[in-house]
């Protein structure tokens, strides 16, 4: 699965001629940050950026902002591509990093990394167009909305992944591979594991209706925020009672709210939350107890209550065979001790779940924190700012990654 020397070495030699031009291209993304279906700069930049190192190129997907681009094999069989895959959106955060190249848009910022991604993929595209020899023909997938607008699945329904004629262009896609700066990862290295690697991610809402009453005469009304509290308190069992201990699941209620005023019982509470499941089984298990919880807990307090079940991201599951490709490709490059087998799953959520519904699919991650570094922002807060200083190994990766044969 390993290239061979003479393709190692002008690889090696294309990232670092390449290297200061995707850096100075992230900072340029990171500084112009937009939000999910609304990356329209962004995708102008990609479409340029790729139609300068001479791929076909096709935008406009997943909904106006998806681009795709594909490079032939070098040589004459053009067997399946090898897809490589980007997400393209920011988040709606003030950004709080006091870097020269900060956001310049307010209340917006790049605090997921997808900037990184971006210039990585991009710097892929050259480094790769360049090569001497390249036995796969390869597919650059830059989507929208991975933050919670799921454009994978609008970039695979539009035809991403079938090739010319079908939606996308060159040979349909045969596998896909996909990678995400991580903090608790130090640089240098990198890590996946077979079978669920991220959580599916549900949604709900509920509106908790009781009787409005004045606060110093609860009993001529029927308090919604006593109940809504003890439904927050009863969806805990979900977890802890309901699925198996060695089973993950989490349901978190992030939002409550209630009331106008400290003397009067509301008419209503409303909250909202997620669930965070890694197979099909307690997922569905999940979902029927939150809402049968909610549904009996709101009547045991003489409430009702309206729930709104909204389904979110697919569990990520690395293929198998794919999962192998990828550490035997680690391995023989870095050497075994910069490669991680990650032992359990996150109970974040991906949209690059999608793909993997379609061809086979394995996920990365890729180490971005500073080594010795007691703290490191974490994926979405603030401070956050994905560290240039991984790009080099992000574009090999994706290179040895489409280059690999078998």
């Amino acid at each position: 699965m390993s290239t061979n020397a003479a393709t190692d070495a002008q690889l090696s030699e294309l990232i670092e001629r390449e290297l200061g031009s995707i850096i100075e291209l992230r900072h340029d993304l990171h500084a112009h940050p937009e939000l999910m279906y609304q990356e329209r700069r962004t995708s102008g930049v990609v479409a340029r950026e790729l139609a300068a190192t001479g791929l076909a190129c096709k935008t406009g997907l997943a909904g106006g902002t998806g681009v795709l681009g594909h490079l032939p094999a070098t040589g004459d069989a053009q067997g399946p591509s090898v897809a490589l895959r980007a997400d393209m959106d920011a988040l709606p955060i003030e950004e709080r990093t006091g870097k020269p190249y900060a956001s310049t848009s307010p209340g917006v910022m790049h605090a997921c990394g997808h900037d990184g991604h971006t210039a990585m993929l991009v710097g892929a595209a050259r480094v790769l167009g360049k090569l001497e020899n390249r036995p796969n023909p390869v597919t650059f997938v830059f989507q929208p909305a991975e933050e919670g607008g799921a454009g994978a699945d609008k970039m695979c329904d539009d035809g991403a992944l079938r090739g010319e004629g079908a939606g996308g262009l060159g040979t349909p896609v045969g596998r896909i591979f996909g990678q995400h700066g991580w903090p608790d990862f130090e640089l240098g290295t990198v890590g996946s594991r077979p079978g669920p690697l991220l959580a599916a991610t549900d949604e709900f809402d509920a509106v908790i209706t009781g009787q409005q009453a004045h606060a110093a005469y609860p009993h001529q009304g029927v308090d919604p925020v006593v109940a809504a509290c003890a439904i927050v308190t009863a969806l805990q069992t979900v977890a802890s009672r309901n699925v198996g201990p060695l089973d993950s699941c989490v349901v978190t209620v992030g939002q409550i709210s209630a009331g106008a005023a400290h003397n009067i019982i509301p008419s209503s509470a409303s909250i909202g939350g997620t669930i965070r499941t890694l197979t099909p089984e307690t997922r569905e298990l999940a979902v029927g107890r939150v809402k049968a919880i909610i549904e009996q807990v709101a009547g045991a307090h003489g409430c009702s209550a309206e729930i709104v079940h909204r389904e979110g991201y697919p569990v990520t599951s690395n293929d198998e065979g794919e999962t192998a490709r990828f550490f035997g490709v680690a391995d023989a490059a870095l050497g075994r001790e910069r490669v991680a087998r990650v032992e359990h799953p996150t109970m974040g959520g991906e949209d690059f779940s999608y793909y993997g519904r379609h061809v086979p699919a394995c996920f990365a991650v890729l180490g971005v924190r500073a080594p010795g570094a007691a703290s490191w922002p974490r994926l979405h807060q603030p401070e956050y700012d994905f560290n240039d200083d991984a790009i080099a190994l992000g574009v090999e990766m994706l290179c040895r990654m489409a280059l690999s044969e078998g």
